[in-house]
């Protein structure tokens, strides 16, 4: 999805223990839907090479018509991340990819130079009532990498390797966990899992990643005794042995993370860069707006609107 400029998640104080940061994001409505991001937050830019993550939803658009409709955008120096628990939408982009996403479903694209896309609900799906619900994560790319051609990836869910034990049930998204390796195309070392938990069960965090944490999608956690709920987002400490309990009505998680980034990124909008410099001039160049000598291309079927400069400051 595009970026606009909101307010930063909150990261409470925090009493120590287990948890090494606890992050609260702030929801921002869309217009029928909320957005809830946590990174980037004002005490930790990246969890190994994941730098934006937000939650989508739940929505319930119950009359029907409604939808997301994110116009076509840019994006530099990442990869994104679409990953649903419900509902759908389409994905097209500049390299003519024209895809719809269901939930457990892999859409992986590699901005690296540049890249346009658009995400829309159908309009199939806008004729009766339907819901949403997701997250979409910007992994940053290693600097060798961040002008490497552009690239997508689908994958359907038989795709992904599932990990059963003892009530808790974990679909391995990107990486590699638990003796699991995604077959997803990866450029960092990660791990990102889907997992559910029944009512009491118990899971670890996998030990072989430097940089962990937890998303809460639904329900409650227990972490050495102290309760956590959804919509909240904990990071640990690299070596810390952790394992997490689900409360009495179950929970499902993201858990994510990988090798630490060597350098911080800037972010404006859309792009992220080790250059602030790259930043500008993919700046200068969308402003401009020429589809057909700069280098960005609106995506081929929904080229007849996209995101402009102008729109990237929110108006409150």
């Amino acid at each position: 999805m595009s970026w606009n400029l909101a307010d930063h998640p909150d990261c409470p104080e925090h009493g120590g223990g287990a948890v090494d940061l606890l992050i609260i994001p702030r929801a921002r409505d869309l217009g029928g839907f909320a957005v809830r991001r946590a990174l980037p937050s004002p005490k930790r830019q990246m969890v190994g090479p994941f730098i934006f993550f937000d939650q989508v939803g739940p929505a319930d658009f119950a009359n029907g018509g409604g939808g997301i409709d994110v116009r076509p955008h840019p994006h530099i120096g990442l990869g994104t991340v679409t990953y649903l628990y419900r509902g759908e939408f389409r994905h097209r982009d500049s390299l003519g990819t024209d895809q719809m996403i269901y939930p457990g479903e892999v859409n992986w694209m590699i901005a690296g130079r540049g890249v346009t896309h658009s995400e829309r609900t159908s309009a199939a799906t806008r004729r009766g009532p339907h819901q949403l619900f997701g997250i979409q994560t910007w992994i940053a790319l290693p600097e060798q990498h961040e002008e490497m051609a552009p690239a997508f990836e689908h994958h359907p869910a038989t795709a992904l390797p599932v990990i059963e034990a003892e009530g808790a049930v974990a679909r391995l998204i990107l990486g590699t966990a638990y003796g699991a390796a995604s077959p997803v195309t990866m450029l960092s070392e990660t791990f990102y899992v889907d997992a559910t938990l029944a009512p009491g069960a118990a899971m670890p965090l996998p030990d072989n990643h430097e940089d962990r944490g937890i998303h809460i999608a639904e329900g409650e956690l227990t972490v050495a005794g102290e309760r956590y709920v959804a919509r909240q987002m904990l990071l640990f400490r690299p070596g810390d042995r952790i394992s997490v309990r689900a409360g009495a009505e179950g929970a499902r998680l993201m858990l994510f993370g990988g090798a630490t980034m060597g350098q911080n990124r800037y972010i404006w909008w859309n792009f992220v860069s080790t250059r602030k410099e790259r930043i500008e001039e993919a700046r200068e160049a969308w402003r401009r707006a020429d589809f057909v000598h700069g280098p960005f291309r609106l995506p081929p079927g929904d080229d007849a609107e996209y995101i402009p400069i102008e729109d990237t400051v929110p108006r409150h």
